[in-house]
């Protein structure tokens, strides 16, 4: 794992606030799921503000069955891919 999200919380218009434990922040804007298979429901405000951090996978989540994998909002945040990450991190890639 990249990093893991320590706190989450729902914006307006799609987008939400997120943490993760190496001080990384920012608002996410999640507009490109609209509307796309189980991320329907999240048109429903009141399902969208229900988002929380999945104790046992650290992805974020609003039910058991919709979650984004916390790796790709961490690499969306900061605006790399994941290979440019890995060879920034040295230390993440002599451990795998």
């Amino acid at each position: 794992m990249i990093s893991i999200p320590i706190k989450v919380k729902p914006l307006e218009n799609y987008k939400i606030w997120i943490e993760f434990e190496d001080g990384v922040n920012g608002e996410l804007d999640l507009t490109f799921l609209q509307n796309k298979g189980v991320f329907k429901a999240l048109n429903d405000h009141n399902v969208f503000k229900k988002i929380y951090i999945d104790v046992e996978t650290k992805s974020v989540a609003w039910t058991k069955d919709i979650e984004l994998d916390s790796n790709n909002l961490y690499l969306k945040l900061i605006g790399k891919t994941f290979e440019e990450w890995k060879s920034e991190n040295i230390e993440y890639a002599s451990n795998k």
